[in-house]
């Protein structure tokens, strides 16, 4: 395995980043007060948009992308450090045109989309000129096994006719949102994983009524987490992904990069917050000594550095294993860096807020704000229990087929092994 980054993406990462410094950042201040006044699409990020595009840094997640489509098609395990350099801003990612859960859904529609849904629903967001969400959750049900989801999809002459309520529709407020991908049953009495399908729902049409903008750990986003009522919404049958009964495999499909996605941003913010406690450490000092010099904080900085780099080797072995198997040879590990990456994340970000001490508490620093992203992700694209879960299944499976094996590590008499 070589994860070593190739001229090609050290050329990228510098561009990047270089970017983000030179006009992301400096935006920010302008981005925050807009978004705080209740804007879920400041002006500025048109511009920083179309600047993107023009400087070629523009759909950069996509590794199926074609030579007639707007970006630059890059591996996973060539695209993973540039979304761990967007990260640090946790809005950059919509300017390079690499946000969730468009992502997501453009790989869906890139995979599985007909002519015709192409022309209405990828091309715009190929362009950035739309948005999208995805609408699987519920909340009556346990969500993370997504063979619970009770939406109804029934087939209505040439329509298909949507009943159901979802939650936690991350980007449904954003003025620029024009299609849901809503997950629902079409089957109720077909084999438990083939009952389930995906339809593109236009979120004007007639019956979709967004109920709230749910509020995350006391935060509110602008473009939301929403929920939403599905009232007798019909639309044709031409708006059905791929076929009736392949919404569980789709879903499957789109998880796995999306989570080296989300889990290379968390990366970035990481080490922002190593960054911040390591000169907050630095500059400070208390009972006569800098921060740095008292043994816990300097224990917290090592074991954030020791933390963050085995994440991130985990989540670059992930995406090097889906760039040569595709998403079934990675599953066990992007269950791994699902379930370890948010743990590291809400660390380094708890001990970089103890180091700034109240400081650490107010919007002076980001550090609280990317706490709570960190928190949110042990439970977005599935809880922690359920990644744990799939890990301990894959592990037990390989102990089936090497059981025995271990016989001549034991120390105990024979008469006892044999027992």
């Amino acid at each position: 395995m070589d994860f070593s980054y190739s001229p090609k993406v050290q050329e990228l990462q510098a561009r990047v980043r270089d970017f983000l410094e030179r006009y992301v950042l400096p935006a920010a201040a302008d981005y925050q007060r807009q978004a705080e006044a209740g804007n879920p699409y400041p002006p500025v990020m048109d511009d920083l948009k179309a600047l993107a595009r023009s400087e070629g840094l523009w759909n950069l997640f996509l590794p199926g992308l074609k030579d007639d489509e707007p970006g630059t098609r890059l591996s996973n395990l060539e695209y993973a450090p540039l979304a761990e350099i967007m990260g640090r801003v946790s809005w950059a990612s919509e300017v390079f045109n690499c946000s969730a859960p468009d992502t997501g859904n453009m790989e869906i529609l890139h995979l599985f989309a007909t002519p015709e849904q192409r022309e209405l629903w990828l091309d715009p967001l190929l362009a950035g000129r739309s948005r999208s969400c995805f609408a699987m959750t519920e909340p009556d049900v346990a969500s993370s096994d997504a063979t619970n989801i009770q939406t109804s999809i029934r087939r209505d002459g040439d329509d298909y006719v949507i009943n159901g309520r979802k939650w936690f529709i991350t980007g449904a407020m954003h003025p620029n949102c024009r299609v849901a991908i809503v997950m629902g049953q079409t089957d109720t009495e077909a084999e438990v994983h083939r009952r389930q399908s995906m339809v593109l729902v236009p979120l004007d049409a007639p019956g979709v009524e967004i109920v709230r903008n749910i509020s995350v750990m006391n935060h509110i986003q602008p473009d939301g987490h929403c929920e939403i009522v599905f009232r007798n919404v019909r639309v044709p049958r031409s708006n059905l992904l791929h076929e009736e009964g392949s919404g569980f495999a789709i879903a499957q499909a789109r998880l796995g990069p999306g989570r080296i996605h989300h889990c290379m941003r968390s990366i970035g913010q990481c080490e922002l917050a190593l960054e911040l406690m390591v000169e907050r450490a630095s500059e400070r000092k208390t009972f006569g000594r800098y921060l740095h010099e008292h043994g816990q904080v300097a224990e917290w900085i090592a074991l954030s550095r020791i933390e963050i780099d085995q994440a991130r080797l985990l989540v670059l072995k992930a995406a090097w294993l889906i760039d040569r198997g595709g998403n079934r040879s990675a599953a066990k590990e992007v269950a791994m860096i699902k379930a370890i990456v948010p743990r590291v994340h809400v660390a380094v970000c708890d001990r970089a807020m103890q180091v700034f001490g109240a400081m650490g508490l107010s919007p002076d620093t980001p550090l609280a704000t990317m706490w709570t992203y960190g928190r949110v992700l042990r439970i977005a694209d599935g809880p922690d229990e359920v990644h744990l879960r799939s890990v301990a299944r894959a592990e037990m499976r390989r102990g089936r087929d090497t059981r025995g094996a271990t016989a001549a590590y034991m120390t105990a008499p024979e008469a006892l092994r044999a027992k």
